[in-house]
């Protein structure tokens, strides 16, 4: 067959066959050149990017690399710094045939993909069609091209169904040749994009950069457009009560709230070969927040142990995003917010644009499919704002891979208007050097015509994003039972303490309550009730902070209280109950336990107080606390009345809310 090989020598053709190995071709390749380096050597199908080194290809036959006659291969290499007699070595040793397994050293065969793309890569993902009755004149048992499956990335499909996006997955086959599956794990399909200046050099020619530049070695222009993919197709929120549990702080303050938002990943059958994020906690960071937005500290000190407990679940948990809330109450109706959000106004601002695209740019998605082992990010920004007629809803969004590229190389900034994004000057400084190259963008005019226009100083944000969808399961089922317990870092509206998780499990008499093999007959109500309690994610976080519990004793909390069958298998908390640290907890409980009530008359007999069931007594006992708490509240004039209007909690003995001015009823 004919190999077209490309290079910065001129362009050159040669005959080989299908079977030959790698070895051949690098010869051919050096009696082209005058001084090349023979480890430097790279082939790419591409004129740039996807470049392996061909050392990396050694015992490989060219059939095996996917080369089929007529192919084009580009070439690069470097030139050699000085004649030396290992150089002689290392040119004889590249010509000659490898024996015996091929090289692993490959950066992408070590990745270790996330549980959702194994799946789809082990499965076609072709659309399954029915018998069309109309066209279709075959038997049952036949199929034609009214009926046979698509192809994942179809566009009439897609359409037809108002997909915008192709899912990650189908966006690979549809870059896959088909001809060859080595030729995907010889040269992956992916590249990751990067706009940066390339140091040093790659032809050697100048100083590097600043002091010099060259078309090798500077990016290439840039005209923004849609991407094509997206890496996660729809947010799933696994109860209702997750975003209730996260909007009492803003109903509370009426100060904006972040969260990171902890879950895991899963096919998604509404589109092609689709991945959904489905959200099961939102863990909140430290932060200051204010009415118009928020001061959050990024890295978050927690993120180690918080991702090491997540991942610790029966069903392992990750971070798959943050949310955010952007809620204004309008001034004419406090129950109702400023809708800010709209086609005329923006989407996503340039600051949290830039935002996402850091963070992103900070996670990034192990994937085979790439030359650098990672390929674009999986975290998924949420916002809660308002709808058109004032109520709330979620959005969500990611930034595509052209705006990670060029926050990381630092060519663009905020600016005032937060639908604008502004592209920076170009620096020669050597402190602080930044090349931006000509940025384009397209957009049709009021003519319908397409028209291309420079995107210095400034281009809108919307060529930034793509549209995640969202939603809530029909039927939940989330991990976490509960969300009753105080959640983190909610200074003076919540607290965390030690205390009233105490104080609890002595009400829930969690000390008498024992394994499944010496409980009695009535405690399986109680056991019931214990491990809903416990099924809480702020809960298992507050606890991995009190040292009651050693690591390995947090991680068989985590599994327990995640566990699908907790509620309905008796034994799902046994092993929890072996360990040190609930011992350690349940004595602490026992010793903070309330005392019995005494006799009301000296020396009476205590018998009647003995018969007493003990839940009982700690039923009496938590109502008389709670008696006198409301008592002293009221006499202080600091019992808190919820406006049914606004929801605002008023902590004044007045009738009438001080927010909204209605009266409390």
């Amino acid at each position: 067959m004919l190999i077209r090989v490309r290079s910065k020598d001129g362009n050159f053709r040669f005959e080989f066959s299908p079977t030959a190995d790698i070895s051949e071709l690098v010869n051919k390749i050096l009696e082209t050149t005058v001084d090349a380096d023979s480890s430097s050597i790279t082939i790419s199908n591409q004129p740039r990017g996807n470049e392996t080194k061909v050392s990396k290809l050694k015992g490989r036959t060219l059939q095996a690399l996917g080369l089929k006659h007529g192919d084009l291969v580009f070439v690069g290499y470097q030139a050699k710094a000085a004649p030396s007699s290992s150089g002689t070595e290392a040119d004889a040793e590249a010509r000659q045939p490898a024996k015996g397994a091929r090289s692993t050293t490959n950066v992408w065969d070590d990745v270790q993909e996330d549980v959702v793309d194994i799946t789809w890569r082990s499965q076609d993902g072709k659309i399954p069609r029915g018998r069309d009755s109309r066209f279709c004149k075959h038997g049952v048992n036949g199929m034609c091209d009214y009926c046979m499956p698509l192809e994942p990335y179809d566009a009439a499909y897609h359409a037809e169904h108002s997909i915008k996006h192709l899912s990650y997955h189908a966006y690979l086959r549809k870059l896959t040749p088909k001809s060859s599956s080595a030729a995907a794990s010889a040269i992956p399909p992916l590249s990751p994009l990067s706009y940066k200046v390339k140091v040093p050099c790659p032809s050697g020619g100048h100083p590097s950069w600043p002091a010099g530049i060259c078309t090798a070695c500077q990016p290439s222009a840039i005209t923004l457009q849609s991407q094509p993919f997206r890496m996660v197709d729809h947010l799933e929120i696994a109860s209702m009560e997750i975003i209730e549990r996260f909007l009492q702080a803003w109903r509370a303050t009426g100060l904006q709230r972040f969260g990171w938002l902890i879950g895991r990943y899963e096919p998604y059958d509404k589109v092609p070969m689709g991945i959904k994020a489905v959200v099961e906690a939102i863990y909140e960071p430290p932060q200051e927040g204010e009415l118009d937005g928020l001061t959050l500290g990024i890295p978050w000190e927690e993120e180690p142990r918080i991702r090491a407990l997540a991942k610790s679940a029966s069903t392992p948990l990750t971070v798959v995003g943050y949310i955010f809330t952007d809620l204004d109450p309008t001034p004419e109706d406090r129950t109702k917010n400023v809708y800010k959000r709209h086609p005329q106004s923006f989407f996503l601002s340039s600051l949290e644009a830039i935002f996402a695209a850091t963070v992103q740019k900070a996670n990034p998605t192990p994937s085979k499919s790439s030359s650098s082992g990672t390929f674009g990010s999986r975290l998924v920004t949420a916002i809660l704002t308002a709808t058109e007629d004032g109520q709330v809803d979620v959005s969500a969004y990611q930034v595509s891979e052209q705006a990670c590229a060029m926050v990381d190389a630092d060519m663009i900034e905020a600016s005032v208007e937060p639908g604008i994004v502004r592209v920076k000057e170009e620096d020669r400084s050597h402190d602080a050097a930044r090349y931006v190259p000509d940025v384009f963008f397209r957009y049709k005019n009021e003519y319908g015509l397409e028209v291309k226009k420079s995107a210095k100083p400034c281009f809108p944000v919307e060529y930034l994003l793509v549209n995640v969808t969202h939603g809530f399961p029909q039927n939940p089922s989330p991990l976490f039972r509960s969300s009753k317990f105080a959640i983190e870092n909610r200074p003076g509206l919540e607290d965390q303490r030690v205390e009233s998780v105490l104080s609890s499990l002595s009400q829930l008499g969690a000390p008498d309550i024992q394994d499944s093999r010496h409980a009695a007959s009535g405690d399986a109500q109680k056991r019931l009730e214990l491990a809903k309690w416990l099924s809480d994610w702020h809960l298992v976080a507050f606890l991995g902070t009190t040292q009651l519990f050693s690591q390995d004793d947090m991680n068989v909390l985590i599994r327990t209280v995640s566990s699908p069958t907790l509620l309905e298998d008796s034994s799902s908390l046994d092993a929890l109950m072996g360990t040190d640290g609930w011992h350690t907890l349940m004595t602490f409980t026992r010793e903070s336990a309330p005392v019995r009530p005494s006799s009301s008359a000296p020396g009476q007999s205590t018998r009647m107080d003995e018969d007493i069931p003990q839940e009982l007594l700690d039923q009496i006992a938590a109502e008389e606390s709670q008696h006198a708490r409301s008592g002293a509240g009221a006499a202080g004039g600091s019992r808190i009345r919820v406006c049914p209007h606004c929801t605002f909690e008023n902590e004044h003995g007045g009738s009438d809310c001080e927010v909204c001015g209605l009266p409390l009823g």
